[in-house]
């Protein structure tokens, strides 16, 4: 868990229990990880085995836990696929912007958006800003 930008907690939508055991995993993940500086996510699994009345009454009880865990709730099925796509790019959306604007505030103060960032072999300017040249043409 250290280090993580994003937890993910999972339980099974027909199962009551495992949703009660989401507090206990995210407890456990927050031991490693400042809750700040993490994004989370609980996810309903095997959406595809319940009914619809079974999944409404189940998704309330989620919508709860989710909002005192401050995550978003998402309802996926993997033998459907329904909305497993959408989850991963939005987890990937979400700790791509994380990572980005951390970077920023990192005291990259002298890089503006639209400068040019060369990688290096060398450790010590492996961020080297270029300004942005100018074309030629628009002068």
């Amino acid at each position: 868990y250290r280090g993580a930008q994003a937890i993910v907690i999972v339980f099974d939508v027909n199962d009551v229990g495992s949703l009660e055991h989401t507090r206990q995993w995210l407890a456990d993940a927050l031991k490693e990880n400042d809750p700040s500086n993490v994004i989370l996510f609980l996810v309903g699994s095997k959406k595809d085995l319940s009914t619809p009345a079974q999944y409404s009454l189940m998704e309330k009880d989620a919508l709860k836990v989710a909002q005192e865990m401050q995550a978003e709730y998402w309802a996926v099925s993997s033998l459907t696929g329904e909305n497993v796509r959408d989850f991963f790019f939005r987890v990937a959306a979400l700790t791509f912007e994380s990572s980005v604007v951390a970077e920023l505030e990192r005291g990259s103060n002298t890089r503006r958006i639209g400068d040019t960032v060369r990688i290096s072999s060398k450790e010590s300017d492996l961020y080297l800003s270029m300004p942005r040249k100018k074309p030629k043409c628009c002068q």
